[in-house]
C-alpha cells in the first residue's frame, strides 16, 4: 500500500513539470532562429559541403581528393530533439569520389551554423575520410 501511495504522490507532483507547453526555438528572442532550412539535397548545400571536403583535403591532408556526385540523399531527421532546440535537418547519402570510390556521407543543416550565425551551415562526415 505504501508502494501505491508513494507512485501516486509522485504522479501528482510530476503532472505540472510533464504538461509544460514547449517553447518553439522561433519564439526566443536571441537568437532568433525561423526553422527555415534548405532540403538535403538543396543544390547549395551539397555544394557546401563538396567545398569544405575540398578546403580540408588541400589544407591538413595535401590530397586533391574531391567529391564528384552526390546520390541516395535522403533525409534522416527533421528536429529529434524536440521543438525547443536549434532547428536541425539530419541527412544521409553517398557521394562518389574523384578516385572513383563511393562512400557514405551523413550530413546536418543546421539553422545558425554559418559565419556569425547569420544562415545556415552544414556539418557532415564521409566515412573513411574522417
Amino acid at each position: 500500500m505504501r508502494f501505491w501511495a508513494i507512485v501516486l504522490t509522485g504522479a501528482v507532483l510530476a503532472g505540472p513539470a510533464l504538461a509544460s507547453e514547449i517553447d518553439p526555438a522561433e519564439r526566443r528572442e536571441f537568437p532568433a532562429y525561423d526553422a527555415n532550412l534548405p532540403p538535403c539535397a538543396d543544390q547549395y548545400v551539397l555544394g557546401e559541403i563538396s567545398n569544405k571536403f575540398s578546403t580540408a583535403e588541400d589544407r591538413f591532408w595535401n590530397t586533391s581528393l574531391r567529391i564528384a556526385a552526390f546520390e541516395r540523399i535522403r533525409e534522416t531527421g527533421w528536429r529529434p530533439w524536440g521543438l525547443s532546440m536549434i532547428p536541425r535537418r539530419f541527412c544521409s547519402g553517398v557521394v562518389i569520389m574523384s578516385d572513383g570510390r563511393k562512400r557514405r556521407i551523413d550530413y546536418t543543416v543546421r539553422e545558425g551554423l554559418s559565419f556569425l550565425g547569420a544562415s545556415w551551415g552544414t556539418e557532415w562526415c564521409i566515412a573513411g575520410r574522417d
